[in-house]
């Protein structure tokens, strides 16, 4: 169940995200905007462990793409709709 899960303990700071040439400030925000995003579009009786895989993995898929710096909101929109319509693809993995 989706109110067993924190999206809180999911966010990063800055400090975590590694070197992104001065822009790590708004990795971490887009990164932070993915797990809100994510938490926001998952139905609410989604088992909480499959909550919790889909937001790990939200680190594990972005953390290395050099467009994420870029991202814009509508872009995530669809991203997140398209893991959560998709899950199973995402979390074979996780």
């Amino acid at each position: 169940m989706k109110e067993f899960v924190d999206v809180h303990d999911f966010l990063v700071s800055q400090a975590v995200v590694g070197d992104w040439d001065g822009e790590e400030e708004l990795v971490a925000e887009r990164l932070n905007e993915i797990f809100h995003v994510l938490y926001n579009m998952a139905e609410e009786d989604i088992e909480t462990e499959e909550l919790e895989r889909l937001l790990t993995m939200v680190w594990h898929h972005w953390i290395g793409h050099q467009e994420l710096p870029d991202l814009e909101t509508d872009e995530i929109l669809d991203w997140c709709q398209h893991v959560l319509q998709n899950r199973e693809q995402y979390l074979e993995d996780y």
